[in-house]
């Protein structure tokens, strides 16, 4: 069950351009917080990023090192499954190209991102390379909060939401598919918002 918090406010603002919001959608200017449990709180001096399983060389950087690595800023639109949408929003963080580079990935065809509080969530590696996914650490020019996501989450802005992984520590390379933790509940392997991939069967 989502734990909903602060970030739903006031009255639904017009959209402007309705091919930006997909079927289903309804546009917001807050941010909504929700969550499958309590959010972690993770210490910098602690926190390490990973790349592990099919990966040759494993790869892990501390907050520091992480945190020195190229980034990009991006503007994107974000859509949750509970069907809110957010345009435009300034996400700061390091691409997936730029995290696999001069990695052998092998036979690896998908990856499950893990997180701090046991939450997992699984992509096709063809969905989140080629400048489609970043491990994003600021929002908005500021450092990530934690109801967020932060210090760090995985966004992945044109699949549905729970894609983008919040307190993100790693990505584990697969062979074959493992779904992660909404997935097991029923929700769509996918999650495409334009074809409203919400749950098993759409």
């Amino acid at each position: 069950m989502s734990i909903i918090s602060r970030g739903f406010v006031g009255r639904r603002p017009q959209v402007d351009d309705p091919s930006r919001l997909p079927p289903g959608q309804y546009l917001t200017a807050g941010f909504p917080v929700l969550s499958a449990g309590p959010t972690p709180r993770s210490r910098l001096d602690d926190w390490t990023f990973q790349i592990r399983g099919l990966a040759d060389p494993a790869r892990s950087w501390t907050w520091d090192q992480f945190t020195a690595l190229p980034t990009d800023t991006v503007t994107v639109d974000i859509h949750c499954v509970t069907k809110w949408s957010k345009f435009d929003t300034v996400w700061t963080g390091v691409s997936l190209d730029s995290l696999l580079e001069g990695v052998n990935i092998g036979g690896a065809r998908f990856l499950t991102a893990f997180c701090d509080g046991g939450y997992t969530t699984n992509l096709p590696l063809q969905e989140v390379m080629g400048g489609k996914a970043w491990v994003a650490y600021q929002f908005d020019g500021k450092p990530l909060e934690p109801p967020h996501g932060g210090p760090a989450r995985f966004l992945v802005p044109h699949l549905y939401f729970w894609k983008s992984a919040k307190w993100v520590r790693g990505l584990e390379l697969h062979a074959e598919d493992k779904p992660g933790f909404w997935e097991t509940y029923g929700y769509h392997n996918h999650g495409d918002p334009w074809r409203e991939q919400r749950y098993s069967g759409d």
